[in-house]
């Protein structure tokens, strides 16, 4: 059996969330894709905020709002 698509695993999120949170679906969605997607880009990058934005193609000052708005501890990514 395959993996699922991308597109399947979001379909399938918003079909969960379409009666509870109708109206913001769009940033519910948004969010819980962006944190693990910075988490990871930062994992990859050893903490390096910098390069991790710059790998995202996102500007660092954007990076380390969002790494503060998700709460995100950057050391845990330090080696």
């Amino acid at each position: 059996m395959s993996e699922p698509s991308l597109k399947s695993k979001i379909i399938e999120l918003e079909n969960l969330l379409y009666g509870e949170k109708r109206g913001i679906i769009y940033r519910v969605i948004i969010e819980s894709i962006e944190k693990p997607l910075i988490e990871q880009a930062l994992e990859r990058t050893e903490g390096n905020q910098l390069k991790a934005a710059r790998n995202l193609g996102i500007n660092r000052n954007t990076m380390r709002a969002k790494i503060k708005k998700f709460g995100i501890d950057t050391a845990a990514y330090k080696f």
